[in-house]
């Protein structure tokens, strides 16, 4: 398997900002150790020594650096601030321990509020829709990235820390150090969030089980190649069945082949925005996203989004995306438990711990800490896992060069509606819960690595084996293939919500694929045209044509790229890889 890892281009003043914030030299901070009193060192000391103590920087350079923050706050002394983020490990994290640990070192109180993902979502819209100042920051998903850079509502990060927010910018925040900060530019090449979490779906395997000699042999007999690590939809499909219909039961109990959800609930639109069409191959190459056609299936000319219908030139309804729903239904109804249909995402995620699961497509990274709890049925008794995770198939309709995956990438979100004082503090923790003193006790915790020093370190190399592939995929040049939402989302609130609603109608067989998405990207041209007309955003904002100016479905499948024109054979002969080859090329730095 080959996944094409050219970067992307940015513009000058991102180019500016990691040359500026590159460098790692603690000089410029050690004289900040003499400026605070004898208290807070012991207060900093205290932290460094004990909840600080795994860190990719030395004990010295973790108390200038918390000496510089303790320094630079005290113009902010007092202060309480309000932000709000996700209900995960990591947040939690923040909420429970750094906020205290930011208080007691520079005075400032922050409320760290937690709520499910939707309801984050929810609240940052009404605050921008409102110009309502109820939050001084959020931990959104760079998905939002499209929406943020087009509403003029967002503090640009990299002029702020140019500029105005130059005295309050970490001098080792690191920027270079970040894997996800093409994840955080927008359409101008401005850097608009600060990367906080991330964590990828990937495919998720019982290694333990595709080792077994009486299976790999009985396999190959049926389908004519290797158990393995499958490259192509094609693989997974035939493991599904195997384990499913032709192995059936294993130890004693019924398993099966495939897991998945879908419960008409808003969580069955993240299904497939995060990254179910890329993976397929619907979209154009390109990274982090597609261009000029993305996973969502929208068009982009210049910086505005002009269509996501086949008749736009968009491939929300192409024929590789009702591929695409056509397995992804199939698949939930012939090789998951029965169950799986009705659960939705939270419902569906500790299912494979149960043992029964032999491999899920799109599994996310962040439930790894609940997957390696002792006790459980996928966890050997000196603590190593069961499974393993690899990169996801693709389906069909892919090219080398497209991306393969999603990622999602929490990171730190500043209003502009505020004065400059809030902005200066509210800042100042969110550089804390990054920082390199905090960064690697913070991965450890929540397992969504953010920095390469702290997937380098040796306390990550240490737990490592535990992890289940985790650190080596991020370590690999196979995780540049793995996105969030790009810019071609012109507002991500808005589009998203028509997703699970369609994707819901075809799995309960109200609408044919093609029909479901056919009003998918009707709604979603509809609801970009409205944008256009009301001219909600400051600047690339959507530009959909006419009825009567569109080129239509023929014009558009004859053309190079996507939308694609329908394959005469959409099952391919399957492929698999050998995992631990897999493994081995990813510690030599190569993709395969």
């Amino acid at each position: 398997m080959k996944i094409l890892t050219t970067g992307f281009t940015i513009s000058v003043s991102a180019i500016c900002l990691s040359a500026s914030l590159s460098l790692t030299s603690h000089t410029t901070l050690a004289a900040y150790s003499d400026k605070i009193s004898a208290e807070q060192r012991a207060i900093i000391e205290r932290w460094v020594d004990t909840e600080f103590k795994d860190s990719s920087i030395s004990r010295e350079q973790q108390i200038e650096e918390l000496s510089w923050f303790a320094t630079v706050a005290k113009p902010y002394q007092g202060l309480e601030l309000k932000v709000l983020s996700e209900t995960i490990k990591t947040h939690e994290y923040e909420s429970q321990i750094l906020a205290k640990a930011f208080a007691e070192i520079t005075g400032i109180k922050v409320d760290h509020e937690l709520q499910p993902e939707g309801t984050v979502i929810e609240r940052l819209w009404i605050q921008f829709i409102s110009d309502q100042h109820r939050y001084d920051a959020f931990i959104n998903d760079s998905d939002n990235i499209g929406t943020h850079s087009r509403s003029g509502k967002i503090l640009a990060l990299s002029d702020y820390m140019q500029n105005e927010g130059k005295d309050v910018t970490l001098p080792t925040l690191d920027t270079d150090d970040f894997i996800g900060m093409s994840f955080v530019t927008g359409l101008d090449g401005k850097v608009y969030q600060l990367p906080d979490q991330q964590f990828a779906n990937l495919y998720w395997f019982r290694y333990d089980w595709f080792q077994r000699p009486e299976l790999r042999k009985k396999f190959k007999q049926i389908y004519g190649y290797e158990l393995g690590v499958p490259v192509n939809w094609s693989a997974y499909e035939d493991i599904a069945d195997f384990f499913t219909n032709r192995v059936k039961e294993l130890d004693g109990k019924r398993v099966y082949g495939h897991m998945d959800y879908g419960k008409r609930d808003p969580s069955l639109g993240w299904r497939f925005t995060d990254a179910w069409f890329s993976m397929a191959g619907s979209g154009d190459p390109g990274f982090p996203n597609g261009k000029p056609v993305d996973e969502w299936g929208i068009r982009i000319d210049g910086c505005h989004p002009v269509g996501s219908s086949v008749a736009r030139g968009g491939a929300t309804n192409s024929p590789a995306s009702v591929y695409a729903l056509e397995k992804y239904v199939r698949w939930l109804k012939d090789y998951a438990p029965p169950e799986a249909i009705h659960m939705n995402f939270s419902e569906a995620g500790s299912v494979p711990a149960q043992g029964q699961i032999a491999q899920q497509i799109f599994w996310y990274t962040a439930f790894t800490a609940d997957m390696t709890k002792p006790g459980l049925p996928v966890v050997n008794e000196d603590g190593t896992p069961k499974w393993r995770m690899a990169p996801s198939p693709h389906g069909a309709y892919w090219k080398e060069g497209m991306k393969l995956g999603y990622q999602d990438a929490g990171a730190w979100t500043i209003p502009k509606n505020m004065t400059q004082t809030r902005q200066n503090a509210t800042w100042l923790y969110a550089q804390f819960t990054v920082a390199k003193t905090v960064s690697l006790r913070k991965t450890l915790v929540g397992l969504t690595p953010i920095r390469e020093s702290d997937l380098r370190s040796e306390a990550m190399q240490r737990v490592a084996p535990k992890l289940g592939g985790l650190v080596e995929f991020y370590l690999s040049p196979a995780r540049k293939a793995w996105t969030p939402t790009g810019v071609n989302v012109p507002d991500y609130p808005k589009l998203s919500k028509y997703w699970w609603q369609t994707i819901a109608s075809a799995v309960t067989g109200e609408k044919s694929a093609k029909a479901a998405l056919d009003h998918l990207a009707e709604k979603q041209d509809r609801a970009m045209a409205v944008i256009q007309r009301k001219a909600e955003l400051h600047t690339c904002a959507p530009m959909i044509k006419d009825a009567s100016q569109v080129e239509g479905e023929q014009y558009w499948l004859q053309q190079p790229g996507a939308p694609k024109p329908k394959l005469n054979n959409e099952k391919p002969q399957g492929i698999t890889v050998p995992y631990d080859k897999l493994l081995q090329a990813w510690k030599q730095g190569r993709v395969m």
